[in-house]
């Protein structure tokens, strides 16, 4: 959590400089990099200027409750704060939602279930459905999810928290063929400087810092040329 909130649990508190421990920047975009989702509609350009992201979009899985519970987890989970954005500018929450018709369409099932039980037990426990909570009250129904200690969970709380982390670090870092990672806000949090088919020596040594390269992997010649797999 950023520095003027509390954080989810000693283990796997999610702020900015916890999480680039537990990863590191390598760590993080290749653990993102090898989940086979499907490719976003619109594509990302490179050195491209931000732009507003999209309102209104139509969800492709989740409800529009479902979608109103993971928006504000995934806020939470990695939130904007000053020193930049989170989850929610990165479009983690729209990544789960297309992978969930595709790739990760095994865990809807779980997804459904997950986040009715977090609205029910955040009804039950601070009076109002989980969106609604302050983020305070948001922060610790994520605690007591992740301790293990929220009811109504199938199997248990725990579970679904780390599936929910885990699929909103891919959402925020993968390569935004993905659908997440919009605009490269995910990169640009943890300083990746971009796919590089060569590093060179400087490059590697980081002196000068490496040019930001904000361009897909599959904007690559390699997979743009004639007869490639992705027919891009």
């Amino acid at each position: 959590m950023p520095k003027n909130t509390k954080g989810i649990g000693a283990r796997h508190a999610l702020s900015r400089r916890s999480l680039f421990k537990q990863l590191g920047v390598a760590g993080t975009v290749a653990a993102v990099s090898e989940t086979p989702l499907a490719p976003s509609v619109g594509k990302q350009t490179a050195h491209a200027a931000p732009s507003p992201l999209p309102s209104g979009e139509a969800l492709e899985t989740l409800t529009a409750a479902e979608a109103d519970t993971l928006e504000a987890i995934v806020a939470r989970l990695i939130p904007t704060d000053e020193n930049g954005p989170g989850a929610t500018e990165a479009r983690a929450a729209h990544y789960i939602d297309r992978a969930l018709a595709g790739p990760l369409a095994s865990s809807r099932a779980a997804y459904a279930l997950g986040l009715a039980a977090v609205d029910t037990y955040a009804q039950a426990t601070r009076g109002a459905a989980f969106a609604e909570l302050s983020a305070d009250g948001q922060d610790a129904v994520l605690r007591e999810m992740e301790k293990n200690t929220a009811t109504g969970f199938v199997p248990n709380s725990l579970v679904f928290f780390e599936m929910v982390r885990a699929h909103t670090i891919q959402g925020t870092f993968c390569d935004p063929y993905y659908g997440g990672n919009a605009n490269f806000v995910g990169w640009d949090l943890i300083g990746y400087p971009g796919i590089r088919m060569t590093v060179s020596e400087d490059e590697q040594r980081m002196t000068p810092k490496p040019v930001a390269i904000r361009e897909s992997a599959y904007d690559s010649a390699m997979f743009t040329m004639k007869g490639g797999s992705h027919g891009h």
